[in-house]
């Protein structure tokens, strides 16, 4: 088995409500998915969310690393169905090389691994399942309010309450957040978990007063209260705080992760595919955290498509034990999602276990193409011009690098 064609779509596709936090005022998805097609013509799609102010990583850097990458890839043979495992499998995707600016190319490997994964799955007739085997029927998935007026949070904090949600993450950083948390609370009720999520927006000093005076809120934990980089100041500041503490930008790689339970700077760490670099190294993660004493939440990328919401419920199932997981949220969020059948949860923030083939949905192609900025061929590798392509084997019709895509296409 071996790759033998492979697209770039690089997506904007607008989002129903614009969503605000310390580091970001997002009103449209910001992902590359990418597409590989066998020799057979088996099809696999993947996806990589770009997050300058965690990764380094803009679109135009995962396009980069995807061209870098390849060449190297479609030359590589895939394993057969036996004996191929998931550590197998990802050890084929080729690193690509992260410049100095960039913290690691982590979307650019998400996309790649994840593509690689789902046509492999498909070419052998099996399900995501078969390789990282799950441990529930159902992953319970988390409300997410951005930051803004206490008066809209409280609002939506009420219809999350009326959708039966046992979990609300709530964005935290400006002049409101005591106010913010504080009528969220009361809409929610006593019965509701709240998580906080900083972006790192304090130093040290802003973030003990702040943690402090949200504190009697009821708060399970808070996400990244100081930014990134200084794990020695983010080791003093858990063990004054009267929160949890949970590591998201600073848990980027498996070095991060070493560097953090050495230094004891945390009490958990938010897990998410494509920060991480894809799900072998998102489960590696999570399962050193585990080992270390830390407890689990999975985590998504506000815009992230279904291919990702697939890839993170796939490995939320799995893990022995999970306190929260994001994402999943589809036409909730965005205008149109790319999946046939919704990856949605559903009341309560339940979020059945995908049992299709590959990553267990169906992509439409012709929703990557309406809200496509960008179709790269990445080329075709080993293909006899005398020969047939295989079916659905040519997505765009330009030049690598032309915007080829055109809105309104058929789904």
């Amino acid at each position: 088995m071996k790759l033998v064609g492979a697209t770039a779509y690089v997506l904007c596709i607008p989002l129903v409500a614009g969503f605000d936090h310390h580091t970001c005022r997002r009103r449209h998805s910001d992902s590359v998915v990418l597409e590989v097609v066998d020799d057979e013509g088996y099809r696999g799609f993947g996806e990589g969310a770009p997050r300058p102010y965690v990764t380094g990583e803009t679109s135009e850097t995962v396009v980069d690393h995807l061209r870098q990458a390849w060449p190297e890839l479609a030359s590589r043979p895939l394993p057969g169905a036996v004996g191929a495992d998931l550590a197998a499998l990802a050890g084929l995707v080729p690193e690509p090389v992260a410049g100095p600016d960039l913290v690691a190319a982590s979307a650019a490997r998400s996309a790649l691994e994840l593509a690689v994964l789902d046509c492999w799955l498909r070419r052998h007739s099996l399900g995501a399942g078969a390789l990282c085997p799950p441990q529930r029927p159902v992953v319970v998935y988390s409300g997410v309010i951005g930051a803004g007026a206490p008066e809209a949070a409280g609002r939506l904090a009420g219809q999350m309450r009326l959708a039966g949600l046992h979990h609300v993450k709530v964005k935290v950083g400006d002049a409101h957040d005591v106010a913010r948390v504080a009528v969220v609370r009361q809409a929610l009720g006593a019965e509701v978990l709240i998580r906080l999520d900083a972006n790192g927006a304090w130093s040290h000093d802003q973030a003990l007063r702040a943690l402090e005076a949200m504190a009697p809120s009821g708060i399970q934990s808070v996400e990244q209260p100081l930014p990134r980089g200084d794990v020695a100041a983010l080791a003093r500041l858990r063990a004054a705080s009267p929160i949890p503490v949970v590591a998201d930008e600073s848990v980027v790689t498996e070095a991060d992760a070493e560097e953090l339970i050495t230094a004891a700077a945390v009490d958990g760490f938010n897990v998410r595919i494509s920060k991480c670099g894809g799900l072998h190294r998102s489960w590696r993660i999570a399962e050193r955290a585990r080992a270390a004493g830390l407890f689990v939440q999975v985590g998504g990328h506000v815009g992230e498509t279904a291919i990702l919401a697939a890839a993170g419920r796939h490995l939320a199932a799995a893990l022995d034990e999970v306190v929260a997981a994001e994402g999943s949220f589809g036409e909730l969020v965005l205008v149109e999602d790319v999946a046939r059948d919704p990856v949605r949860f559903g009341h309560g923030g339940a979020g059945g276990v995908l049992t299709g083939l590959g990553l267990g949905l169906e992509v439409r192609r012709g929703v990557l193409e309406r809200w496509a900025e960008q179709v790269v061929d990445l080329g075709r590798a080993g293909i006899d011009a005398r020969r047939p392509l295989p079916p659905h084997f040519v997505c765009a019709d330009g030049a690598p690098g032309t915007r080829s895509a055109q809105k309104g296409g058929p789904p």
